[in-house]
């Protein structure tokens, strides 16, 4: 049997959520879809994938929630804004940043996913396997039972239909 890793802790800029996570891995991946890059800011996002009951909010607030698509949700700081995780409603499964951990260098990058978005100038080779988003076919059924068979996953599906939140 493999003892137990040791968990880890991480939260936001200015620390008002915390949280302390308890996966059995230390392997993460790149995430290049164009909904991420716009939710960081950035030409892509960094991912820890684990369960959601992985993951104990420790802080004086709780992470706020924005529903980025009619099935998934990005958790965020409602102060300082620092991108956290990122979940499908309906899975027991959630992503949390890399970079809001404390000791993001305890985590390697294993893999990138939604190479179809990756920004060509700013990727630099480095060997790891690279996966498309339709390559995935739960998520494009999530895609497609959301906004129709004949829609494209990403953005512009997002964008073309009425939203909540918006």
């Amino acid at each position: 049997m493999t003892p137990a890793l040791p968990p880890v802790q991480g939260g936001c800029l200015c620390g008002r959520v915390r949280y302390e996570a308890r996966p059995d891995h230390r392997e993460a991946y790149y995430c290049h879809c164009r909904m991420c890059q716009l939710a960081f800011g950035n030409t892509r996002a960094a991912y820890l994938n684990l369960r959601k009951d992985e993951v104990r909010w420790t802080g004086a607030e709780q992470p706020r929630f924005y529903q980025s698509s009619k099935f998934a949700q990005r958790g965020f700081c409602g102060h300082c804004g620092t991108p956290l995780t990122f979940e499908f409603l309906d899975s027991q499964r959630m992503d949390l940043s890399i970079g809001s951990l404390n000791d993001p260098a305890a985590f390697t990058p294993a893999s990138h996913f939604a190479i179809e978005s990756r920004i060509a100038p700013w990727h630099a080779e480095d060997g790891l396997p690279g996966e498309r988003l339709d390559g995935f076919d739960g998520i494009m059924n999530r895609w497609r039972e959301a906004y129709g068979p004949e829609a494209e996953a990403g953005l512009a599906a997002v964008q073309a239909q009425p939203h909540p939140e918006r």
